[in-house]
């Protein structure tokens, strides 16, 4: 089979209309087999006894992605498969037809997630529901009574009729949908002796039968078999709760009957155009759309991977790591292969290579001459052959023919040179020596703009940038941080390839251009005005990676790496391989990559793994001492997280006697070392002399918090949210209101709710592992005295060990000791007393095993070696009044 579509940039490269070229779709029998596949895998797959639409912890394999460079023809095989699913007449007889059972019966519908084609998430759902309006006939009650909710909600001035008449939806799927949901409404209202609600009160409906879900009535048992439709009716119907709702459709669709079952074949086409590596809101809500329906089919076609397999997106996506995903899975960009099955692992493919036919028909359909084709096909075939089936060579062939035609003279196959890199080097042939220049230089870069571009060059003027970025192997995206990047082959064959030019690059060469990109990437991270995290990371990122590649000093990498540090927003900065494969470090950029990236993923990994990447650091002895500096404090935060108390110590004391730039942090860590120790005396006097550098005020409220002073705990946090918030440090606002939210917990659980919110919302976007545990923790305590099940906190201990954040165990079993303490189960304080007691077994955090004996009001069995700042009575007394009045506050509400 094969599509075309005009190439308007060929088309208006040449005067002769003769001459015609079309973005050719060949051939994609191996992609139809693949899809074959899946399709019957997925009818297995819910056909069997275990399957169940309410399963929402199972790992899904209810997609397939679709993934190549632009102009490939993703959107073309997207449209045909819509076509063949859609019955035999769209089906290509090479195709083959499937073996199927009648029953389900297959839906397919395509969305073009283009953002040409303006589909929002809102959008996206009414398409899926308006398909399955026309297909199923019949309405899908508890899908179409969410959907009227959110619909008198977010449109209160136009109706669900008028907005598909106006936005063309109606002329396509048909007018079936507003009935049925008037239907469903009719026969809610019905059962709910409601008659007058419909068509005026649709919320005082579906709080009646929210009301009639929760107490199980007889009239409503069909829609309360869907357990979590009362809550998505409770919740407020904005774009958050409509992105839930699929759960419900997919309810519907599991319970239509034998003769009516369907299975949605979704496509879901430009899946690029979802979003960035750094804007993922509404792929976020799309892979929701997916999770939520694992008994329809999603195909997905896109540019790049689809990257939900990878462990790397935990907190930009809900479900992410090859668990969730497991046919997912990382996959690098390809070198040259031989033809034959298409690349990729599990449900990952990679749209590229050709069979030898399909090669020589692309060809010949790409250019064409009154009808014929343009190139002979002896030069097809030479062309073919060189190609080892990647559409990327062929594209560039096609290219490099045009140019070469519209010079009068007859291409040859000598024109396209024994190899891939010859085709690299005949193409720089056409290039400007400026244009060569500049093609070389940004080789260097994972991605670039003009005066990035031209900097790295050492060029005055940005018109030979802009020539070359109008070239095919230059792609653009304009929401990228840079816009312009070159095709992956291509820039690794510039780098790796032998140059026959006259003009190659020597080796001198290359080390200076790689000094000018480094020097440029610095100067615009120095010039942004502000604080853009985003450039920052950037320029670290590319500038880490040629500071190794070419043993460059590291010059503005030091203060950026402190700005990258100082914030406490931890996004990954991992460097790619090397093009020679080697690893471990060698350069101190290769050491300070490690630094930041061990850094960043301690969020993600048990804090051992986190003291022996930091060890290696140190041990390479590649940093300046004030990076090293750096290194050595983080290790002690994490030795003091695993408890290990002396290893902390003496590498926070040996920070702070060096007077660096960290000095500050670590008489801080010194502080918390003192209160994890019992000592607080010693961390007060500590303490007073902090300042904001310091964090002098958190630290006064962990000492305040310990001794159940919550009124001076308070005033402390607040006051050091407030520092951070002048200082514009949302990093430490997110922590000191962790804290404040956790103190609240303990004294006021009514304002709780809001300070938990408010640390919530601070956190988002940040990736502080230990202070979401906090507010987790936080959570668990507002709801002392109250709590009917332990599973959660069962669940965070786990997470917690996991993290192996010693604090954060200590104060989880303080919220249970105190949740107990108020419902008078002594027994079960007594145990969390006791996972306390070994918890605290070397002498840290001792000074919690008191705390929770003071809360469940046991004497010490033998004397506290804590010194407390008022004596144990005073503490005593405090944590004492705060269970009373937890107490008294529940009576009152009774």
């Amino acid at each position: 089979m094969a599509g075309n579509g005009r190439d308007l940039r060929a088309l208006f490269s040449s005067n002769d209309r003769r001459v015609e070229a079309a973005e050719a779709f060949t051939n994609r029998q191996g992609q139809w087999g693949i899809v074959l596949n899946a399709i019957t895998e997925h009818l297995a797959h819910i056909a069997a006894a275990s399957f169940s639409v309410e399963d929402l912890e199972a790992p899904r394999t209810n997609v397939l992605a679709f993934h190549g460079v632009g102009g490939i023809g993703k959107s073309t095989l997207s449209r045909a498969l819509e076509a063949a699913l859609a019955g035999a007449g769209g089906r290509p007889a090479r195709w083959g037809a499937p073996a199927w059972p009648a029953r389900p019966a297959l839906l397919p519908i395509r969305i073009d997630l283009a953002r040409s084609a303006g589909n929002d998430y809102e959008r996206i759902l009414l398409t899926l529901r308006l398909a399955l309006a026309s297909h199923v006939g019949r309405p899908l009650p508890a899908f179409d009574i969410a959907l009227r909710r959110y619909w008198d909600h977010q449109h209160p001035n136009e109706s669900l009729e008028e907005y598909l008449n106006r936005g063309g939806l109606a002329d396509r799927f048909g007018k079936a949908l507003p009935q049925q949901v008037q239907s469903v409404l009719a026969d809610v209202a019905q059962a709910l002796l409601l008659p007058g609600t419909v068509g005026t009160a649709v919320g005082a409906l579906t709080g009646a039968l929210t009301t009639a879900l929760r107490e199980r009535r007889q009239t409503v048992r069909a829609l309360a078999a869907c357990d979590r439709l009362a809550d998505l009716l409770d919740a407020e119907p904005d774009t958050n709760s409509l992105s839930y709702y699929p759960h419900l459709l997919a309810f519907e669709l599991d319970r239509l009957p034998a003769a009516q079952a369907v299975v949605p074949v979704v496509m879901l086409d430009t899946f690029e155009d979802t979003g960035t590596r750094t804007h993922r809101d509404l792929e976020r809500l799309v892979q929701r759309l997916v999770w939520l329906m694992p008994n329809a089919l999603f195909i997905v076609t896109g540019r790049g991977r689809l990257q939900w397999g990878d462990t790397g997106l935990e907190g930009q996506l809900d479900y992410t790591g090859p668990v969730a995903w497991p046919g997912l899975a990382g996959q690098a960009v390809p070198g040259p292969r031989s033809a034959g099955t298409p690349a990729g692992s599990g449900r990952q493919v990679l749209i590229g290579d050709f069979a030898p036919e399909d090669c020589t028909d692309y060809l010949a359909r790409r250019l064409t001459f009154e009808g014929r084709p343009l190139i002979s096909a002896e030069l097809r075939e030479a062309i073919a052959q060189q190609s080892h089936g990647l559409p990327l060579y062929l594209d560039l062939a096609a290219h490099r023919f045009l140019e070469l035609h519209r010079t009068g003279r007859t291409p040859s196959a000598g024109d396209f040179g024994t190899d891939f890199p010859a085709l690299v080097t005949r193409t720089l042939a056409d290039l400007t020596p400026d244009e060569r220049h500049v093609l070389r230089a940004v080789s260097l870069l994972d991605a670039f703009d003009l005066p990035l571009a031209t900097a790295a060059a050492g060029l005055p003027h940005l018109s030979a940038a802009a020539r070359m970025v109008e070239r095919p192997f230059v792609r653009q995206d304009a929401f990228a941080l840079w816009p312009y990047h070159l095709h992956a082959l291509i820039r690794s064959t510039l780098r790796t390839a032998d140059d026959a030019t006259d003009d190659r690059w020597t080796d001198t060469d290359w080390q200076q251009a790689a000094s000018r990109a480094l020097a440029a990437l610095g100067a615009q991270w120095q010039a942004a005005p502000g604080l853009d995290r985003r450039l920052l990371v950037g320029c670290l990122r590319q500038g880490l990676a040629l500071a190794r590649d070419h043993r460059l000093d590291l010059d503005w990498l030091t203060p950026a790496a402190w700005a990258y540090v100082d914030d406490y927003v931890w996004e990954p900065v991992t460097l790619p391989a090397r093009d020679g494969g080697e690893e471990g470090i060698a350069t101190a950029a290769d050491a300070l990559a490690e630094l930041l990236s061990a850094l960043a993923r301690r969020q993600h990994e048990h804090r051992s793994t986190t003291v022996s990447r930091l060890t290696e650091v140190l041990d390479s002895d590649l940093l300046p001492a004030e990076l090293a500096d750096l290194a050595l404090y983080y290790r002690s935060k994490a030795y003091r997280d695993l408890g290990q108390a002396e290893e902390s110590r003496d590498g926070m004391r040996r920070v702070a006697d060096g007077g660096g730039r960290l000095a500050p942090d670590a008489a801080r860590g010194l502080a918390h070392l003192s209160r994890v120790a019992g000592d607080f005396p010693a961390a007060l006097a500590t303490a007073r002399t902090l300042g904001w550098d310091g964090r002098g005020n958190r630290v006064l409220g962990d000492i305040h918090f310990a001794h159940g002073d919550m009124a001076q705990a308070t005033a402390a946090f607040t006051t050091a949210r407030t520092d951070a918030e002048r200082h514009s440090n949302r990093g430490e606002q997110a922590i000191a209101q962790a804290n404040l939210a956790l103190t609240y917990s303990f004294t006021d659980p009514s304002r709780a709710d809001d300070e938990i919110s408010l640390a919530e919302h601070l956190l988002a976007g940040l990736d502080q592992r230990a202070t979401a545990l906090t507010v987790q923790v936080a959570a668990l305590a507002r709801q002392a005295g109250t709590l009917t099940t332990l599973d959660g906190a069962r669940a965070l201990r786990t997470e917690i060990h996991a993290a192996g954040i010693t604090a954060a165990q200590a104060t989880l079993e303080l919220a249970l000791v105190f949740h107990h303490a108020v419902t008078g189960e002594q027994d079960k304080a007594q145990a969390a007393i006791a996972r306390l007691t070994e918890l605290t077994r070397t002498g840290d955090y001792k000074y919690c095993v008191d705390v929770a004996r003071h809360m469940a009001d046991l004497r010490m069995s033998e004397p506290s070696t804590v010194s407390w700042l008022d004596g144990s009575d005073a503490v005593r007394a405090r944590w004492r009044n705060l269970v009373q009045a937890r107490r008294d506050q529940l009576i009152a509400q009774a």
